[in-house]
């Protein structure tokens, strides 16, 4: 049985939405930047650390991402036909 303070949903996360950080790869479309999410995982066989990077398609509404800035995004409903995250805060901008 779930625990009633947190319900079925890990204490991670506690609206049930993933939350990625990433650094913006591209800034070209209209209230729309790419997130190049980085994530480490273990390689099967050789049991060797590898990384793996996502491109993520962020809404920004008020087309303040420059290319360069960290970014913390939340996942959210499909806003578009691959647009499915959108802008949580700015961890650091550009230089």
């Amino acid at each position: 049985m779930a625990d009633q303070t947190t319900g079925s949903r890990p204490a991670s996360r506690p609206n049930g939405r993933k939350v990625r950080e990433g650094m913006v790869v591209s800034v070209a479309m209209d209230k729309t930047a790419v997130v190049a999410s980085t994530s480490h995982a273990r390689h099967r066989r050789y049991n060797k650390t590898v990384q793996r990077t996502t491109n993520l398609y962020v809404h920004d509404e008020a087309n303040q991402l420059a290319v360069g800035d960290r970014v913390r995004v939340q996942e959210t409903r499909p806003l578009s036909k691959t647009k499915r995250w959108r802008l949580l805060e700015v961890l650091e901008r550009a230089r």
